[in-house]
């Protein structure tokens, strides 16, 4: 049977506070409300957790709005959405456990990825859950999973960066971006970011050996030649990268910002997958995986000290609508965090 729930973790009814959308929409004002909606039931291999903190995130956005269409097609709903309470990343205190769930108990201190996050309870999968960094409080916990999984991912399984390795990171300022700088160093790369003049303090603190600020500077017109790029930025011509990676080297773009509705940013990472098979460079893009595994593994990074959120600000649950507005606007530097309770 289900364990029982204890009285700090449990829900005490049957109803809770969530971010909750009926309909898509672009402006999250105009979709998004705060209502009293019911507490999630719990599968076999699922967690129910209290969330403390939940982070904002682009996908969030591009379920809000439904764009580009090719979300509605994956299964997130057509005309409306499925998931009437939006938010992924969480981190929180297990309130009850599904049957076949062995790795956590009632009141463990987790987080991960998770469904409906902008809310006092969500439900997540076992296999998306870890224990919570012992170094981190909630609110920090809660920007790790999606972006840290994504970077963890680009660096270590697709560019293969290695020791002695120059990377550039493009958007490192960004969610993913200020992952990538950080698991890159970790890695024993020699580190550069690209940001914008706002950013470069936050992008330098971070780590990276050097910063270019893209507005006063074409990063792919100097002498440098890296082995890997990571592209978070979203725009720049597939040949201007090509121009400034070493012949064997690899570009992997994660996410894409802009394009129309149909392909979103998606069309750039299309050709680049065309065109690797015939160039001695490996160009391409991943959709990340969301599991314990890896989380475990940034759980070790970050309490060693070598990997650490970049969060902006924290705003409550109230402010979802707002924080949305900050990060579409580009005027997030790191992460954005919901704090629940």
């Amino acid at each position: 049977p289900m364990q029982t729930e204890t009285p700090d973790t449990a829900p005490p009814t049957a109803t809770m506070r969530a971010v909750r959308q009926d309909r898509f929409g672009t402006v999250a004002a105009d979709v998004w409300s705060i209502a009293d909606v019911a507490v999630p039931s719990v599968g076999p291999d699922e967690v129910l957790v209290r969330v403390h903190a939940a982070g904002v995130d682009r996908g969030v956005w591009h379920l809000m709005a439904g764009l580009p269409y090719a979300v509605r097609a994956a299964g997130f709903g057509i005309r409306k959405p499925k998931r009437t309470v939006p938010g992924m990343d969480l981190s929180g205190t297990v309130a009850l456990v599904g049957d076949a769930v062995s790795d956590f108990a009632v009141g463990d201190e987790v987080y991960g990825v998770g469904v409906g996050a902008f809310a006092e309870f969500a439900v997540a999968k076992a296999a998306k859950l870890a224990p919570k960094p012992a170094s981190l409080d909630h609110e920090h916990a809660a920007a790790v999973a999606i972006s840290g999984l994504t970077a963890l991912q680009a660096v270590r399984d697709q560019a293969n960066v290695a020791s002695g390795q120059r990377v550039l990171v493009v958007g490192a300022s960004g969610g993913v971006g200020s992952y990538a700088v950080q698991v890159a160093k970790a890695y024993g790369a020699d580190v550069t970011g690209v940001a914008s003049t706002a950013k470069v303090d936050l992008v330098r603190s971070l780590g990276a050996d050097r910063v270019i600020d893209y507005t006063t500077t074409d990063f792919t017109d100097g002498p440098s030649r890296y082995d890997a790029i990571i592209d978070t930025g979203g725009n720049r011509r597939l040949e201007h990268l090509r121009r400034i990676l070493v012949d064997d080297g690899t570009l992997v773009i994660v996410g894409g910002e802009g394009g129309g509705r149909w392909m979103g940013g998606t069309d750039r990472q299309l050709r680049a997958m065309a065109l690797s098979p015939f160039v001695s460079q490996k160009l391409g893009t991943f959709i990340s995986s969301e599991n314990s595994a890896d989380l475990r593994e940034l759980n070790e990074l970050i309490d060693a000290g070598k990997v650490t959120p970049a969060v902006d600000r924290v705003l409550p649950l109230e402010r979802a609508a707002e924080a949305i507005d900050l990060l579409t606007d580009g005027r997030v530097a790191g992460k954005i965090v919901l704090r629940i309770d």
